[in-house]
């Protein structure tokens, strides 16, 4: 079954991504000398489900031996085992995020926050556990912060995740896709914006890091920490 949502809605996602937006994709080499297990990939976020499908895809061609492009998913991804974490409540709320779901996603029950409101709620163990096996079968995408927002403090769930498992941690920085779809990721706003995608070498932390150190060094990696901020505003006001 995942197999074959992964090639019907891949398929679907790249004559959007294709012919529908430019796209300007670097560093993707860099998946092609990863391990095969234990790699967590840590990203701003943009959109609901484009941002992730739109990963798939560059993980999809990189491994085809076409990095920093996008080819047409005609046949299966070589590698099956990548997941992404991802808010239960939005791959619950339709008939399509449903199918979604089915193709690789972790889904967590935020803390923080549900149906719209702030809340506080104790983290499930049977969760943490499904982040666990993910890592330990193969590879991981997830979004530190939490949020569609920019620039809003990351969630230190991410930097425990490293503290236990010592994955190789590879940073990415997506930009355009806020212009260019509505915030599930799901209609066109803009036809012709580029999509943008850098990624980045493995980050290095030191063993005495504790967790504020490594939400830092996070942060300022998919560039959503206080100074991307203050370059992002100072560079609105001189536009």
């Amino acid at each position: 079954m995942k197999k074959n949502i992964i090639r019907v809605l891949g398929s679907i996602a790249y004559a959007r991504f294709r012919w529908l937006y430019k796209v300007d994709i670097k560093g993707a080499e860099v998946l092609q000398n990863l391990p095969d297990k234990n790699v967590l990939f840590i990203s701003n976020h943009q959109t609901y489900f484009a941002d992730v499908a739109f990963f798939l895809h560059v993980f999809h061609a990189a491994l085809n031996d076409k990095p920093n492009a996008l080819i047409f998913p005609g046949f299966i991804n070589p590698k099956h085992n990548i997941y992404y974490v991802a808010a239960e409540e939005t791959m619950k709320s339709g008939l399509l995020p449903k199918l979604l779901a089915l193709s690789g996603a972790v889904t967590i029950n935020r803390t923080w926050r549900a149906n719209g409101e702030n809340v506080r709620r104790k983290v499930d163990r049977k969760e943490i556990d499904n982040i666990d096996l993910a890592l330990k079968d193969g590879w991981l995408i997830t979004f530190p912060q939490g949020t569609t927002k920019p620039f809003v403090k990351g969630r230190k769930g991410t930097a425990f995740i490293i503290k236990k498992h010592n994955p190789v941690v590879v940073p990415i920085v997506i930009d355009g896709f806020r212009r260019a779809f509505d915030k599930k990721g799901l209609k066109t706003k803009k036809r012709k914006s580029t999509l943008k995608m850098v990624v980045k070498e493995p980050i290095l932390f030191k063993e005495d890091m504790n967790i504020d150190q490594i939400m830092e060094k996070l942060m300022d990696e998919i560039e959503q920490s206080e100074k991307f901020s203050f370059f992002d505003q100072a560079k609105k006001e001189n536009v």
